[in-house]
């Protein structure tokens, strides 16, 4: 039996938001709270809302904070309301003489630094969202495609500001991943950046936007910021970004919003090969990614916060970005490696700034621990009071690390869960709760989540399927343009109750464990990539036929990418060369976390008799674990054919 390491003292948990909630409501612990906040969804939400201080335009109506007249997968909150996220996280501190305040400190691998303030920030949002009122309108488009530097959230605030919807783009990926996102959001707008350096390299991102922009046909205007001193091409629709900071006045009011006008869109990954584009909207995503930030990682005021979490991903939007500015905490940003330009770049910026707060990816995490085992005690660490830890499992070595050695057995791990058409965690460790190794806690206040089996009924102690009851503010409000993708991806295994995809256990303490996903998403280095995407991506290869894409257990990136791949019968190469050259084709086609880490060549890979390839059966026989059941399979030989692989 798994043993608590971790124990808050009474001081400790005194002090925490949540703690101050549950005082405000007569809430006697954590367990009650849960029970109380999923019994009663619209009592908590509105609660949070008032608690945190969230204001509003307009205020809505107790009779419209839920609206499931559509059904429960068409949930919309606060339906009357009007309000704007980015008066929340801006306006607000600077109407209450906080302006002065730091909001944002940066820095990059080139040693470059900056600090800005709430009224810095604002000034630069407000001059981007008076270059984009000439070109776009209320629900609009804009896609920021940008490494972490102030003016992409800056760019984001922008948006929200103006009501145009901001879809981030991850700077790794590639030009025909973006011209995806561009095509598929119909974006007016796009914002880049010369270029931006990885471990020294440079990567010339607006030789790849242009590249994209080759691929698209609504995009009227693109942004530039000149940042990295690399040339580039430019052409007549492209404005430079410090002409904006120079000519554009450095006020604009908030427009308001109703509550379920768009704020962005964010694509993640799925099982069918095309992203999806997940739809967030102001109201809703406003009181959770505050509620997110207060009482899960406990920011506040006072807290900086040192998230390495790139923007295009929905653990950057949510906690770095909204959630921090609207407790009026301090992100710190840093674009560049976490191992460059020395391994110990995470703890020579937590002492440098004080970090009282920090967030690491379980991947990261792997990375960094054995980089620096031996010189870690050489740093303080001594203003940590949080750790935070997202995007995939974690290993119980790991973890011990994390909560040894960087918190120094003082700090709880907030090991928390979800995903971005979530909005945030499902799942989440509490900072007030005594902790195991590795358990991503209890579900969040306000979720009513469970373990279930094959037929819906809760499970415990054994691994089940985790699923959602009851509706939530930053619910997905689809997947865009394609409704019944998000039915069936999201609502179709269990009659109104969201499957969320992953396997769960709850042990005999209550306290809840993740073990992967149910679907073919794999998870490299805490970002989602799809089989299905992969495998189209090799279907464009001259050499390829078919192929089928999974992923197995690797120590320092969770997961890594294997590919079965059935040549073309005329198709004459060396297996070396043509591994090479998959690998490379892919990773030129998606980014470079798509690269694929081994192929393998296969006369032909299991099928069911309607033709889909039964990847759960490619990936049994790569770990040697029974195949279960086969009765489905079209042709049995293949199973044989695996062991053959080349």
């Amino acid at each position: 039996m798994q043993m608590y390491v971790f124990k808050p003292s009474d001081e400790f948990a005194c002090s925490t938001n949540i703690a101050r909630f549950m005082d405000l409501h007569g809430i006697k612990d954590y367990r009650e709270l849960i029970e109380r906040s999923s019994s009663n969804i619209e009592w908590y939400w509105d609660a949070v809302c008032h608690d945190l201080g969230i204001e509003w335009f307009k205020m809505y109506s107790t009779e419209n904070i839920l609206d499931i007249s559509d059904g429960i997968e068409w949930a919309r909150w606060f339906t009357d309301g009007r309000c704007n996220i980015a008066y929340n996280c801006l306006d607000k501190h600077l109407k209450a003489g906080n302006g002065n305040k730091p909001a944002v400190i940066w820095e990059n691998e080139q040693g470059s630094k900056r600090v800005l303030t709430y009224s810095e920030l604002y000034s630069m949002s407000c001059r981007i969202a008076n270059a984009l009122s000439a070109i776009v309108g209320k629900g609009d488009v804009v896609c920021i495609y940008m490494p972490m530097v102030p003016e992409a959230i800056a760019s984001m605030l922008a948006c929200s500001r103006i009501g145009a919807i901001h879809s981030v783009v991850f700077s790794g990926f590639s030009a025909r991943a973006l011209a995806d996102r561009l095509n598929d959001s119909r974006a007016k707008v796009l914002i880049t950046a010369d270029g931006y350096y990885r471990r020294g390299k440079p990567i010339e991102l607006k030789k790849s936007a242009d590249e994209a922009l080759s691929m698209n046909d609504t995009v009227e205007c693109v942004i530039v910021h000149e940042y990295s001193g690399m040339s580039f091409d430019e052409s007549s629709r492209d404005i430079m970004m410090d002409s904006i900071m120079k000519e554009e006045s450095s006020y604009v009011d908030c427009v308001e919003m109703n509550a379920e006008d768009r704020l962005f869109i964010l694509y993640t990954s799925g099982t069918t090969g095309k992203p999806k584009g997940t739809v967030h909207v102001h109201g809703g995503f406003m009181v959770f990614a505050a509620q997110q930030a207060a009482y899960l990682i406990d920011m506040k005021r006072d807290d900086l916060l040192f998230w390495p979490a790139d923007i295009g991903w929905i653990t950057g939007q949510t906690w770095s970005v909204y959630g921090s500015l609207m407790m009026n905490g301090t992100s710190v940003i840093y674009d560049g490696a976490l191992d460059h330009p020395s391994p110990d770049v995470v703890f020579r910026i937590v002492d440098d700034y004080s970090i009282t707060i920090l967030g690491m990816a379980p991947t990261a995490l792997r990375a960094v621990m054995r980089s620096t085992d031996d010189t870690i005690d050489m740093y303080d660490l001594d203003t940590l009071r949080i750790l935070s830890c997202t995007g995939e499992v974690i290993y119980e070595e790991e973890w011990l690390w994390y909560f040894r050695k960087v918190g120094r057995s003082r700090c709880p791990v907030i090991n928390l869960s979800g995903g971005t058409e979530v909005g945030g965690a499902i799942l989440s460790v509490l900072p007030i709760m005594p902790i195991k190794p590795c358990t991503v806690g209890v579900p969040v206040p306000g979720f009513d989540a469970d373990v279930v089996d094959d037929y819906c009924n809760p499970v415990r102690g054994s691994k089940g399927y985790l699923i959602i009851r009851k509706p939530w503010p930053s619910m997905t409000r689809g997947i865009l343009n394609d409704p019944s993708r998000y039915i069936e991806a999201y609502w179709s295994r269990f009659k109104s109750i969201w499957f969320h995809g992953d396997y769960a256990t709850i042990d005999e303490d209550g306290l809840w464990y993740l073990h992967g996903r149910v679907d073919d998403v794999i998870k490299v280095a805490g970002h989602r990539l799809s089989s299905a995407e992969l495998e189209a991506v090799l279907a464009t290869h001259g050499a390829v036929a078919e192929s089928a894409v999974i992923s197995l257990p690797d120590e320092l990136k969770g997961e890594r990418i294997v590919a079965y791949v059935v040549l073309k019968q005329d198709y004459k190469a060396s297996y070396e060369t043509l591994r090479h050259e998959l690998a490379t084709y892919v990773e030129s086609s998606i980014g470079k976390i798509a690269r694929l880490d081994s192929v393998l060549f296969v006369e032909e890979l299991p099928k069911t008799r309607s033709g889909k390839v039964m990847r759960r059966l490619v990936k049994a026989k790569a770990l040697k674990m029974p195949l279960g059941d086969i009765s489905s399979i079209e042709n049995p030989a293949s199973i044989d054919a695996l062991d053959r692989a080349l």
